[in-house]
């Protein structure tokens, strides 16, 4: 596969992400968030399913407590980053989502500087402060301004940081990433479906008139999309990848001004502008500065 096919592949996965925010804020119209997420994460699962019984039947060995204890904690990492967010989207714009759900490219490395005593890029701090602008941009320039929507956002980025810093303390040579990504799909599902029980009245009939929603949202969002980004990752550089993947915030600023009719004033594009910079600088900055250390290396 040649490079520009991969980044083809990378920036559809992009835009599959990026509509799924307007996925996400439809599907209030008919169902809850608990509701949505729960059937959601069941057909993710089901999606991923029989690929991750082909790899266990091509591993070596068979999981171990450790994988389970860490399919326990990256399913509830991914069941609280969701149910906030799809809470929170009920509450802001597509646009704002997009961008503030993109912070957790920026929290990551501050989080496992705290949690797991990694040194931090110095890109991260100049990025973080860059983030903060960003935020209160949007708010038009005040943070009072901001409603709870975009701050259930931001809390869900947090979440979003946790899941992935899990995923890279419990997924060691040995595990299996498909059953690792099957777990914290049904994770999420049987958690969501708990809440739904308690929280929300169950109706077949709203759930049919969702489906395109949740079918969107399952399939296309969760297992084909990350499919995508696992092929096209193989065939292009971490650097290009970066970009091409942090277009999801774009793309759902883009569907949302296409399908949705959102407008968002000039200081708030503005302050999208900045955030997105910010997550671009974390990812592409390391990355650069270690490619021209590795190539001074080798003269």
């Amino acid at each position: 596969m040649s490079r520009i096919v991969a980044n083809s592949l990378l920036l559809l996965a992009g835009a599959i992400w990026g509509m799924g925010f307007i996925a996400q804020s439809s599907a209030m119209d008919a169902v809850g968030p608990w509701t949505y997420t729960a059937v959601r994460f069941a057909l993710a699962s089901l999606s991923v399913l029989p690929f991750a019984v082909r790899e266990a039947r091509r591993a070596p060995q068979p999981l171990s407590r450790r994988d389970w204890h860490g399919f326990l904690v990256v399913g509830a990492m991914m069941f609280l980053g969701s149910i906030i967010q799809q809470v929170g989207i009920a509450f802001t714009s597509v646009t704002n989502a997009g961008f503030l759900t993109g912070l957790y490219v920026v929290i990551t490395p501050l989080l496992a500087m705290v949690l797991l005593r990694h040194r931090a890029h110095w890109v991260v701090w100049p990025s973080a402060a860059a983030a903060f602008v960003g935020i209160v941009l949007i708010g038009g320039g005040k943070l009072a301004a901001l409603g709870r929507g975009d701050a259930l956002m931001v809390l869900c980025a947090v979440f979003w940081a946790l899941q992935i810093l899990s995923v890279g303390f419990f997924a060691g040579r040995g595990s299996r990433p498909l059953a690792l990504s099957c777990a914290q799909f049904a994770i999420t599902s049987v958690l969501s479906f708990v809440g739904m029980a308690v929280l929300e009245p169950f109706s077949l009939n709203a759930i049919l008139s969702a489906w395109p929603e949740i079918v969107y949202g399952g399939v296309f969002s969760c297992g084909f999309a990350f499919t995508l980004q696992i092929i096209g990752q193989r065939y292009t550089t971490a650097p290009q990848a970066a970009i091409f993947l942090s277009s999801e915030s774009l793309f759902a600023a883009l569907f949302g001004a296409i399908v949705l009719g959102e407008r968002i004033a000039a200081i708030g594009l503005f302050g999208c502008a900045l955030i997105f910079a910010a997550m671009l600088a974390v990812e592409l900055v390391p990355l650069l500065a270690g490619g021209r250390r590795a190539q001074a290396s080798a003269n």
